[in-house]
């Protein structure tokens, strides 16, 4: 079953966060993964609202795990974790 990851990102070091999101861009596409928003216009219905959001489909929810878990995305995810505040879920669909 196909899965998403989806995150809500407020980034305070833009230097930074892009060498973040090189990394995970290459990490991402490696397990199969594509982004289907990456930014853009949002309006925040519920929640706290963060600037930037993502959502990524991956081919099953184990490939989305993995590519979480994989020694190329937490390197990446040093670089975000210094440059953002955030929050990601990986949703498994119908």
């Amino acid at each position: 079953m196909t899965a998403y990851w989806i995150a809500h990102v407020d980034v305070t070091d833009p230097e930074t966060y892009a060498k973040y999101a090189a990394i995970a861009t290459e990490a991402i596409k490696a397990h199969g993964g594509e982004f289907l928003a990456r930014g853009g216009r949002y309006r925040q219905m519920e929640g706290k609202a963060r600037a930037r959001n993502v959502v990524a489909r991956f081919p099953s929810f184990e490939d989305a795990v993995a590519c979480y878990e994989s020694p190329r995305y937490q390197e990446a995810l040093k670089y975000a974790k210094a440059s953002s505040e955030r929050e990601l879920v990986i949703v498994e669909a119908d």
